[in-house]
């Protein structure tokens, strides 16, 4: 009985972290596109949104942090100061990192909740593509054709928001952007976990403060302040409840996606991510009263399936692996990715 209660317990703390996950990521995806690509509110400033997300998340930080301080010592959370040394280190994975939030809030701002599941499903392909080449391991067979799936429904998705008249070349750019950079997301993490001794939290941190600093040269470039400046609503607390809304949301994203990997495994985390998209689509399409072709919602399964089919033959992988001691340690690393 020993040896049970802990696992009930694990599952339980699973369920829990997971349905957090979609809880957040899901609401942060509607509200984001509200503030994004409403036309009640008819903001055009997508690296604002991005900005003010980062510096809330960092105040967010820091709020916590100094809290933690005065009352009882909290084990989760580090005392946080801001480290050069430090933060030029994280340097690398802000950079992918603020490619991968801007990349995200500008498909979302040119494509529609429902397609921007199908918009950013390449992940899974550079995840392959990227161990390959940065980390020199090879995938079977089986999880090759799985990738081969996933790029099918992508181009069927593309082909078939072009028949409805409503695709959007510049939301797919970058949407493929933003999925390069969540697989490089994902692997730059583990590299960078180290200098901020293992801290999510720290990093989570270090990488906002950057954001916060390399975006303002790039709102400058793309005239935001301008447009912020002649905005209508600048003065109104329901935008700014909106947007602190989508910062709070912002926040916990980074928190629970962290905890979700931590507790499961970066496999588990790919399909949570996966059931919760397709969870996501169907609210969209329901919620903006949306119709959709049969090839349309194909093209959706055909993204999922081939994204689970990945995960699990990534998972049966796995299992040989610990079953079989004989397998070689490279291909045990290998499925650990």
């Amino acid at each position: 009985g020993a040896r049970r209660a802990p696992f009930v317990l694990r599952a339980l703390r699973i369920a829990v972290v997971v349905c957090l996950y979609w809880f957040t990521s899901i609401a942060m995806v509607f509200l984001n596109k509200y503030l994004l690509d409403s036309p009640s509110l008819r903001l055009d400033a997508p690296l604002f949104v991005t900005f003010f997300q980062c510096a809330l998340t960092a105040a967010l930080c820091l709020g916590l942090s100094a809290g933690a301080a005065c009352g009882p010592p909290c084990p989760g959370l580090p005392a946080l100061r801001l480290d050069p040394k430090v933060s030029r280190s994280v340097l690398p994975l802000s950079a992918v990192f603020i490619g991968m939030v801007t990349s995200n809030n500008l498909c979302l701002k040119h494509v529609g909740v429902a397609f921007y599941n199908v918009g950013r499903s390449l992940t899974t392909v550079f995840n392959v593509l990227l161990s390959y080449l940065l980390l020199k391991q090879t995938t079977s067979l089986y999880a090759l054709l799985a990738c081969g799936v996933i790029i099918g429904g992508f181009w069927l998705g593309v082909d078939q928001e072009g028949a409805e008249g409503t695709l959007s070349w510049t939301g797919i750019f970058f949407g493929i952007l933003a999925s390069l950079c969540v697989s490089l997301n994902a692997i730059y993490t583990k590299k960078v976990l180290p200098v901020v001794d293992g801290s999510i939290w720290r990093l989570t941190f270090y990488n906002n403060v950057n954001a916060c600093v390399l975006f303002f040269p790039l709102m400058m470039l793309l005239g935001e302040f301008r447009t912020l400046y002649h905005f209508d609503k600048l003065g109104s607390p329901s935008f700014w409840g909106m947007m602190t809304l989508g910062g709070v949301f912002g926040f916990a994203i980074g928190y629970v996606t962290g905890l979700q990997i931590k507790f499961t495994s970066p496999l588990t985390h790919n399909v949570s991510g996966t059931a919760k998209a397709c969870a996501q689509t169907v609210l969209a399409v329901i919620y903006f009263e949306d119709t959709k072709s049969f090839l349309w919602w194909t093209s959706n399964l055909m993204v999922l399936g081939g994204s689970f089919a990945y995960t699990w033959v990534k998972g049966l992988e796995m299992r040989k692996v610990q079953e079989d001691p004989n397998v070689k340690s490279s291909e045990k690393n290998e499925a650990g990715v």
